[in-house]
């Protein structure tokens, strides 16, 4: 049984890693949010990292089934998620310095009240910061995929690859807050040019990453149709 939970747990916290991404996604939230004072940052960490535990939680448990009662498959996912994806890493690598602008705009508005900011932020804490940059399309798919991996079997392994698929979770989501929380000091230690630099090369990553998950499942989806058309040619 520990050995059945620990392969689930390596399994879901090796495929989730790198969509979750942590500290690239930090970084990516330090271009939305800009200058911040780091008591704002550690609380729009706390929100978001609660957030992502409980919004794979749902999409563990419930989203075979919502897929299945909107009649979508896992290539539609995959196809719409990477396309999603793949315009967010777009947006990101074409926006022309607009964050030293937002920068300046924003350590005035935190210098005057840090709180007022705190409540603007936390009012995007779930979109788009918990979905989609923490937890885009791209980990949607994965966690379905696994849920449907750890489901169909006897129902002690069943619950044991769950169990070990929540523990990724949560343990990616603690790093979720860790990077979040300190981000401020992390582009405190990295010159802007270097973190300007960075998130240009994380946006094209996400172009990648987009395009690839799109492609997985347009390819099973081209499959299909050609093993249908395929008959009608003989």
């Amino acid at each position: 049984m520990p050995l059945l939970l620990w392969n689930a747990f390596l399994i879901s916290f090796t495929a989730l890693l790198p969509l979750i991404n942590p500290l690239g996604s930090a970084l990516v939230l330090m271009g939305l949010v800009g200058e911040a004072p780091p008591p704002v940052y550690r609380s729009l960490a706390r929100k978001v990292a609660l957030n992502n535990i409980a919004f794979l939680a749902v999409i563990e448990l419930l989203g075979s089934a919502i897929l299945n009662f909107f009649g979508i498959s896992l290539p539609i996912v995959q196809v719409s998620g990477g396309i999603v994806i793949a315009s967010i890493g777009w947006s990101v690598l074409n926006d022309k310095d607009t964050d030293s602008n937002t920068t300046r705009d924003k350590q005035g508005a935190s210098a005057i009240d840090p709180e007022q900011t705190l409540r603007s932020l936390q009012q995007k804490a779930f979109y788009p910061f918990t979905f989609p940059v923490t937890s885009g399309p791209g980990t949607l798919v994965v966690m379905l995929t696994l849920s449907a991996r750890f489901s169909g079997g006897k129902l002690t392994p069943n619950i044991v690859g769950h169990l070990g698929l929540f523990l990724a979770v949560v343990l990616l989501s603690i790093l979720v807050f860790v990077c979040y929380a300190y981000a401020p000091r992390i582009k405190a230690a990295v010159a802007p040019t270097t973190i300007h630099g960075i998130l240009r090369i994380v946006a094209f990553i996400l172009i990648c990453i987009g395009v690839q998950i799109a492609w997985n499942g347009l390819t099973v989806l081209l499959n299909s149709v050609l093993h249908h058309a395929t008959p009608l040619g003989s």
